[in-house]
């Protein structure tokens, strides 16, 4: 017959008696010959690593004489090529310089432009140009 107790069970009376062993041992102050002694023992806390994810909302600005997007969010310009939507970091066919210098328009929705563009070409045709005075160069 086996009857050997274990010191330290994983039960939660073991961890509670650890615990308080442990308190106990890092404020411990006793006098050895005369000179004071004291255990401290490190006690290490992990810092939080929840991590809060950011959404950015997607922005656009149409250029109604190229048919292209600027997605100011993302830095990236939509556009259909062949057919498809895509997305790159340069428009195709245009300089960023001279896309930037046409007129422009503020898009009010933030999902894929796919959706919106043949309401879009509808309202801002190749030729549109914001109302008012004339903005050619004299």
């Amino acid at each position: 017959m086996n009857s050997k107790k274990h010191f330290l069970k994983t039960s939660k009376a073991g961890f509670v008696l650890s615990a308080v062993l442990l308190v106990a041992l890092t404020e411990f102050t006793g006098n050895t010959n005369g000179q004071n002694a004291r255990v401290n023992v490190p006690v290490v806390v992990a810092p939080s690593i929840a991590v809060t994810p950011q959404v950015t909302q997607d922005n656009y600005v149409y250029y109604p004489s190229y048919g292209v997007y600027y997605n100011s969010s993302r830095h990236q310009y939509a556009y259909q090529d062949r057919g498809a939507w895509v997305s790159r970091t340069a428009p195709s066919g245009v300089s960023a310089d001279v896309l930037r210098a046409s007129p422009s328009v503020k898009m009010d929705f933030h999902d894929s432009p796919a959706k919106h563009h043949a309401e879009m070409v509808q309202k801002y045709p190749k030729n549109w140009a914001p109302p008012g005075p004339s903005h050619s160069k004299q």
